[in-house]
């Protein structure tokens, strides 16, 4: 296997082929900006994409409560559906079980996603040369950029805030977005070594994962993380860090240092990285550090757990 299950990427390797699969379970199911087809589609899409390859099919299975309302059904299956379709990746197989009322709640939704290799990846290798083919978390090197193509938190929050009923939901929206088509315009850039979508955990879980498995340390500047104010102050009432909370349509990026202002032109330019920055670097040592705000620095630690009820 090129990228084997122990090297846990967002995706495994197969003569060739990225491979990688994903349930869904959230409430609720329907929230602003998106709902749990959506998610599927665009979790399972991001998952194959920052591995720096093409995705190209998706299966879909559902896992249905008995008495599960069929417009609500049909709901999900139509967003996903056109989801899939405008991001150029169809659903080509799927199942359905149904299973009885009050063994799960409402639906839960598995995705898989193949996807190959491209001439842009192979381009971007060529120009990198770490003798390493796809964008692997452990890639990284001292000196290399660290990039982010938008504004953090979103997802979480809007689910949160309208499950809870906190009253400014309508305001903040999910960012549910498949990034194939930002992950080809960053490649055709080049100099691209290591991608990853902050999902579970956010953008904390996603540096740290990136930093331990690479061996190396990060300089974060927090004045550099795009964070939309109304995000900012929810998570500021409800006592959550912005940076530990799940995004559905956000790439952490490292980046060659003398190729990281192309990529950051290449990403601005594509509607889903308008807001990117170059929020810091890598460094020597074992430890992402954040210098925050007012001056001062901190560890910016990997979050424990995940939140119950799961909000991806």
């Amino acid at each position: 296997m090129e990228v084997p299950l122990d090297a846990l990427d967002d995706a495994a390797v197969v003569n060739g082929i990225v491979f990688t699969t994903d349930s869904h379970t959230v409430k609720p199911i329907f929230f602003p900006g998106g709902d749990i087809g959506m998610l599927a589609v665009a979790g399972t899409i991001n998952d194959v994409a920052v591995m720096g390859a093409k995705p190209i099919a998706l299966s879909a299975g559902f896992i249905i409560e008995e008495g599960f309302e069929m417009d609500s059904l049909e709901r999900i299956i139509k967003s996903m559906g056109e989801l899939s379709s405008n991001a150029g990746v169809p659903i080509v197989t799927g199942d359905t079980k149904v299973v009885e009322r009050g063994s799960i709640e409402q639906v839960i939704i598995n995705t898989a996603g193949i996807g190959v290799g491209s001439k842009l990846l192979d381009n971007n290798m060529e120009y990198v040369d770490r003798g390493k083919k796809w964008l692997l978390d452990s890639s990284l090197r001292p000196g290399d950029k660290i990039l982010l193509s938008g504004k953090v938190a979103d997802h979480g929050i809007a689910i949160i805030s309208f499950r809870e009923g906190y009253g400014f939901d309508t305001k903040i929206k999910s960012d549910v977005a498949p990034v194939n088509g930002l992950m080809e315009t960053c490649l055709n850039a080049k100099g691209v070594v290591a991608a990853k979508d902050p999902t579970r955990g956010g953008l904390s879980n996603a540096l740290n994962e990136m930093a331990e498995k690479s061996g190396v340390g990060m300089l974060i500047d927090e004045e550099k993380i795009p964070v939309n104010k109304g995000t900012i102050a929810a998570c500021e009432m409800l006592g959550i860090d912005p940076y530990n909370i799940g995004n559905e349509g956000k790439v952490v990026m490292g980046v060659v240092e003398e190729k990281a202002d192309d990529v950051l032109k290449a990403m601005r330019n594509h509607p889903l990285g308008k807001d990117a920055e170059i929020i810091g670097e890598v460094t020597e040592g074992k430890h992402v550090i954040l210098e925050t705000s007012v001056g001062g620095k901190r560890i910016l630690e990997t979050p424990i757990g995940d939140p119950i009820p799961r909000i991806c």
